[in-house]
């Protein structure tokens, strides 16, 4: 109380002006499922005059009262939070509204920031400070969104600043040092392990994965750091190393995962945290595995038929009893319980029927939808346009030796539209989609663990009806004798009846083996989770709250670091789904570092990616620039439209704060927040000449719609497909545990009386299926509080009524570019967009409601 009083009387004299605020929050009780005793607590701290105060801080005047601090905004009196005991007025969804009374006086002049010191117990979610009747300057406004632990959690004041965008030169000088101090804490100092008040953002290598003290089998590669194995960099949490191996850092138990440090800011809300938690119960069949044993069933791991896979759907799967299961659900929290046994009767383990089998239950099985899902599925971005016969490796021959193709022209002539391979290539109507150098250093490796795959390449031809029809697959493994040595391949081709057309089959089943894979740990994972986190990080450090590309990119970075956290905890480390449920097993993630090798930042954009791949050409006479060559190719289509209107958005507000090139050059803020996500958050690629330079307008809108898009677009088009199109894991499987049966094998002549239990044993297991399933339906969710591109959680998120505007023509186009999308898809002409298994193409579609819907496109890469 003595300190409140001395900060009073340091604040300044009163002339008996007051004038009114209102503060809204959540309190640390509403949210947190366990902690009953904040709020009584907090109204114990209350009675002892340990209470909330507020300090406005003036943009305009120094602190005349402290000469040593003249060019600091002048602190006013110190205002406290009323009637927190009685909770204040309560609105939505927990929100609390407090009236504040601040002491006021002419020389205070307009406020740019406030200081919270809270003295309570508990920490608080603080939402908005609004103060009404300004003298000479009427409303102005705080936007928060920020935890506010207690004051002894902190070296430095908490300091929130009004509404309002300053570049670095144009920040009122009575305001800069709290700029500058505010970057500096939330860099913090790079040591020690953080908590979860710290609010430090700070780079680490992807060090976490593995266990070592366990022994070898559960060590795992640091990723990033080394030309072998580079890597983005992730936000750091400072735990100890382990005791085997100084370079690996120790993790977390998984009980207690949801612990791991991110910035408390960049934590799930509480509705995100509760939608999560109770779909992610599901997940816990891998606790359950042994239980799963005593399942009713002879093969208890296999599923016998494809009836059998459809039950998932029809009836689910009974949990099974025992101390195990008990123990689990007993500490869980009442709502997770809840929410996982709801009324509506869906079961423990019963799926929503995915929408692949939803209208046709075996169209899947068809090669029209196998090749349409190159262009509209859940990884379109892989298929490029074969410029030359037979297709060639680029990996290098003294290691890897003959790695060409063994398809030959006489396998594939004249059989489509009777064209020569020369004169197919000379008319783009040759594509492949080719897993081969990617997967081929690998295939040895990944074939000495229970997995058998091939490298693939799949050849295909586009037809006059715009659809592409599949021409061969060829599967190949290293040579027996050596890399050195090439490969041994098989070319299979089309075939739909006997054993040629189960063969045929199970080649399909090979290559979708591969693209889940590939899906999962580049397009996904690698191209969207892991690239994005150097930005969020490098922005929080280096942009200011008040910098306008903060104000831009700030949405498009919610939930990623959390996701990516708990990612690290159960997903992609050593041992967790993934590596159980996706074919290269342990070598997975250090696969995807060598993927990353060849990742171009420049490249992600989707103009170039396309060219890159050569599905358009350059046409300044076509919308957006380009010419697809694929027509109706869905996700190209409904992309550039979405692209343009990203580019456009960036562009008008961009320009608005940014009036020359020059302007972009002198901001030390911009300059220092693109030089250390270069040199430190992308540090292994500090050396690639492609990087933009930064040094104009043109550089930055490009560099920041790229940044979305990745965030946005792309992220929705690889992620919230995945149930609909692989929660079937007969269209989609992610692990072969048999290679092809060749002539002679029981598994051959099995082919000829029961083909679809070879392919059922052949594909992943049902325990592998079962939890793999659990997890893409979670991943392919949009929670309840999600915010969609062309939206913002707050309508006030700028003063600048130029950028207001701006943004909502961005949201106009997008709600246009939706109705085009649904007129298309109601369109026969476009094959590609429907499909035999009638699922319309609707991943890019803007706005979604919460749930399981295959459409929407959030702000951020949130799950």
């Amino acid at each position: 109380m003595l300190k409140q009083i001395l900060e009073s009387v340091a604040g300044g004299r009163q002339d008996g002006k007051k004038i009114k605020g209102r503060v809204v929050l959540m309190k640390k009780n509403v949210l947190d499922f366990n902690d009953f005793h904040a709020n009584i607590l907090d109204g114990v701290h209350e009675l002892f005059g340990q209470k909330v105060s507020l300090q406005l801080v003036t943009a305009v005047h120094g602190d005349g009262h402290h000469p040593d601090k003249g060019l600091e905004g002048r602190l006013g009196n110190p205002a406290y939070l009323e009637d927190w005991v009685r909770t204040g007025t309560i609105l939505d969804a927990g929100e609390s509204a407090f009236d504040v009374e601040f002491d006021w006086d002419e020389e205070l002049g307009v406020p740019g920031a406030f200081i919270v010191k809270n003295f309570h117990h508990s920490e608080f979610y603080l939402k908005t400070l609004t103060i009404e009747h300004v003298p000479g300057h009427g409303r102005v406004h705080f936007i928060c969104n920020s935890w506010v632990y207690p004051t002894d959690k902190y070296k430095k004041d908490r300091v929130f600043f009004v509404n309002q965008t300053y570049l670095p030169s144009e920040t009122p000088t009575a305001l800069r040092k709290y700029r500058e101090e505010e970057l500096v804490e939330l860099r913090g100092d790079g040591n020690g392990e953080l908590k979860e008040w710290d609010r430090v953002y700070d780079y680490a290598l992807y060090n976490d994965l593995g266990v070592p003290d366990l022994g070898s089998h559960f060590a795992r590669p640091v990723l990033g750091g080394s030309t072998k194995f580079p890597y983005p960099r992730r936000g750091r949490t400072g735990r100890r190393p382990t005791r085997s191996d100084p370079n690996t850092e120790s993790r977390l138990p998984l009980v207690t995962s949801l612990n791991i440090y991110v910035p408390r800011d960049e934590r799930f809300g509480h509705l995100k945290l509760s939608d999560f938690l109770g779909y992610a119960l599901k997940s816990v069949v891998q606790v359950l595995l042994p239980e799963f044993q005593a399942l009713h069933d002879s093969t208890p791991n296999e599923f016998d038929t494809m009836e059998d896979f459809l039950k998932l759907y029809e009836k689910g799967i009974q949990l099974p009893g025992g101390d195990l299961v008990k123990d689990f659900t007993d500490n869980l929290p009442l709502e997770l319980i809840r929410e996982i046994f709801r009324s509506d009767g869906e079961g423990f383990l019963k799926f929503p029927t995915p929408a692949i089998i939803k209208e046709d239950k075996s169209a899947w099985r068809t090669d029209e939808e196998f090749a349409r899902e190159m262009l509209a599925g859940v990884d379109p971005i892989i298929i490029s346009r074969l410029q030359e016969f037979p297709p060639k490796s680029k990996l290098d021959p003294k290691l890897y030796g003959n790695q060409t193709s063994t398809i030959t022209i006489d396998q594939v002539e004249n059989k489509p539209d009777g064209l020569t391979i020369d004169e197919a290539i000379k008319t783009n109507r040759l594509y492949v989609l080719d897993h081969h150098d990617m997967l081929m250093p690998y295939v040895r490796r990944i074939n000495t663990t229970s997995t058998k795959i091939y490298a693939s390449r799949t050849l295909l031809f586009l037809q006059k009806d715009g659809t592409l029809k599949p021409l061969a697959i060829e599967l190949s493994l290293p040579h027996p004798n050596g890399d050195a040595l090439g490969v041994v391949s098989k070319v299979y081709l089309p075939a739909h009846e006997g054993v040629e057309g189960s063969l045929w089959q199970l080649a399909k089943a090979s290559v979708a083996v591969n693209d889940s894979g590939v899906h999962q740990l580049i397009s996904h994972w690698l191209r969207t989770h892991a690239v994005i986190e150097p930005f969020i990080i490098a922005t929080n450090r280096q942009l200011s709250v008040l910098h306008p590309i903060y104000k831009l990119l700030q949405p498009h970075f919610r939930d990623t670091m959390n996701i990516n956290a708990l990612a690290r905890q159960v997903l992609i480390n050593g041992g967790g789904i993934l590596e159980s449920t996706v074919f290269p097993s342990k070598y997975a993630m250090e696969m995807s570092a060598v993927v990353y090798k060849d990742w171009v930042f420049p490249e992600q954009a989707l103009p170039a990616d396309l060219l890159k791949r050569g599905l358009a050409v350059k046409d300044p006479k076509s919308p957006h620039g380009l010419r697809l060559l694929i027509k109706d190719y869905p996700y190209a289509v409904d992309g550039l439209e979405i692209w343009s209107a990203i580019e456009t958005w960036v562009e008008d507000y961009c320009k608005y704060y940014y009036k020359s090139d020059e302007m972009v050059q002198q901001d030390s803020e911009l300059q220092a927040w693109w030089k250390e996500l270069r040199e430190e958050g992308h540090g292994d690629k500090k050396d690639e000449p492609w990087w933009p330079k930064m040094h104009s307008r043109e550089e930055l809108i490009d560099s920041c719609t790229i940044i979305i898009w990745i965030a946005s677009a792309l992220h929705a088009a690889v992620n919230f497909g995945q149930y609909p199109y692989a929660g079937y894991l007969p269209n989609r499987p992610t692990i072969s545990r048999r290679f092809m049966p060749e002539p002679g094998t029981p598994e051959y002549d099995e082919l000829k009386t029961n083909p679809d239990r070879v392919f059922l044993r052949t594909i992943t297991a049902q325990l592998q299926t079962l939890l793999g399933v659990s997890l893409i339906e979670i991943l392919s969710r949009h929670a309840s509080d999600e915010v969609y591109l062309g939206q913002r959680d707050t309508p006030e998120w700028t003063k600048d009524s130029e950028p207001l505007k701006a943004f909502e023509k961005f949201g106009k186009n997008l709600a246009e570019i939706e109705a085009r999308i649904v007129q298309m898809n109601n369109d026969s002409e476009w094959k590609n967009r429907l499909g035999p298994a009638q699922f319309p193409y609707t991943l890019l579609y803007p706005t979604s409601e919460p749930g399981l819907t295959a459409k929407g496109i959030p702000n951020s890469v949130s799950i």
